[in-house]
C-alpha cells in the first residue's frame, strides 16, 4: 500500500504552531496569515487522517497523535534543511569568534544554534552574548570576528538582516498607576531603548522616573514582570508575566529595531553560512521575519 507524501511546508506550519503556542503567533513566525497557517495544519490532518490539536476558544493542545508526529516532524525538517545546505554550498570549516546581541531572537536562538551545529559540524563557534555596545567594542578591539547586534543609531555599519517592532511592556497582573510620573525600567546609558523611551515620553510631555536600571535584558524582563515599572523591548521578549501595552496617549508609537551583522568582510567564509542559515530559518518559520 502506497502512503501519501508529507509536504515539508505543512510540517513546518505544524511545528511553528507548537513552538509559538497558537495559530495567531505562528502566523507571525512564518510570515503568513492565520488562516493560511490553519489551512496548512488542516491539510496535514487530512493527509494523515488524524486530529493533531485539541482546540478550544481558550487553549490549544497537542493530541496524542500530534505528540507522536512532533519529534519526527522536527527530524524531517532538519534533514531537509541539512540536505539543502549541503547541496547549495561547500561545507564551511574553521573557528568563528561570534558575538550575538541579547536582542536577537532570544527564545529561538538556542534551538537555531543547535541546528546550525548539526548542519555545519566543522565550524567551531566561540560564542559571546551580551549587550550590543559591549559586543561592538569587543569587535573593534579584535576579540571577535563578527557580531550580530542592534544597529547603532549613530553608526552606519553592518548589514541589516532582521527587523522587529518595539513595544511598551508591563507586568501582566499588576495595574499601572498613571496619576504620577511613569516608573521606567532601563538599561544603562548609552542604550537605544532608553533613548527611545525618554524621547517618546518627552514628545508627549509625560514625566517619568527611573525605577530600576538593570545590566541585562533578562534583568529588565524580570524587573518589569515583578511590577517595578514599564519598559520598551522588542515584541519577541514577551513571555509569561508580561503584557504589551496598546499604543495611545500614554504609550506613544515606537519604531522598529534593526539587527545588523558586522564583520562579513573580515570572516566572510564562516559568517555567510551562519547568517544565511539564520535568515533562511527566520523566513521559513523558526523566528521573526527577515528584513527586506
Amino acid at each position: 500500500m502506497r502512503h501519501p507524501d508529507l509536504e515539508i511546508d505543512l510540517l513546518r506550519a505544524f511545528v511553528a504552531v507548537v513552538d509559538a503556542g497558537s495559530f495567531t503567533a505562528a502566523a507571525d513566525l512564518v510570515g503568513r496569515s492565520q488562516s493560511a497557517v490553519s489551512q496548512k495544519v488542516l491539510r496535514l490532518e487530512e493527509i494523515l487522517q488524524l486530529r493533531l490539536f485539541d482546540r478550544t476558544s481558550r487553549s490549544l493542545r497537542l493530541t496524542a497523535q500530534g505528540e507522536r508526529l512532533l519529534a519526527s516532524a522536527r527530524q524531517m525538517l532538519e534533514f531537509n534543511d541539512r540536505l539543502v545546505a549541503d547541496l547549495r554550498s561547500p561545507l564551511a570549516s574553521g573557528t568563528l569568534r561570534l558575538g550575538i546581541s541579547e536582542d536577537f531572537i532570544p527564545q529561538q536562538l538556542p534551538r537555531l544554534l543547535a541546528r546550525f551545529s548539526r548542519l555545519y559540524p566543522a565550524v567551531h563557534l566561540e560564542l559571546m552574548t551580551g549587550l550590543s555596545c559591549a559586543l561592538l567594542a569587543a569587535y573593534d578591539e579584535g576579540r571577535l570576528d563578527a557580531v550580530i547586534a542592534k544597529k547603532d543609531g549613530t553608526a552606519q555599519r553592518g548589514r541589516v538582516i532582521w527587523r522587529e517592532q518595539l513595544v511598551w511592556m508591563a507586568a501582566a497582573d499588576q495595574p499601572l498607576d498613571l496619576s504620577g510620573p511613569l516608573r521606567l525600567v532601563m538599561l544603562p546609558a548609552p542604550c537605544t531603548y532608553r533613548e527611545l523611551m525618554v524621547s517618546a515620553l518627552g514628545r508627549n510631555g509625560r514625566n517619568w522616573v527611573a525605577a530600576c536600571t538593570a545590566s541585562s535584558l533578562m534583568g529588565v524582563q524580570a524587573a518589569v514582570a515583578g511590577g517595578l515599572g514599564v519598559t520598551v523591548l522588542g515584541r519577541c521578549f514577551l513571555r509569561d508575566g508580561l503584557r504589551i501595552l496598546p499604543e495611545g496617549p500614554d504609550w506613544p508609537a515606537l519604531p522598529q529595531t534593526e539587527i545588523t551583522v558586522v564583520g562579513e568582510d573580515r570572516a566572510g567564509d564562516l559568517v555567510r553560512p551562519l547568517v544565511g542559515f539564520l535568515t533562511e530559518s527566520l523566513a521559513s518559520g523558526a523566528g521573526m521575519p527577515v528584513a527586506a
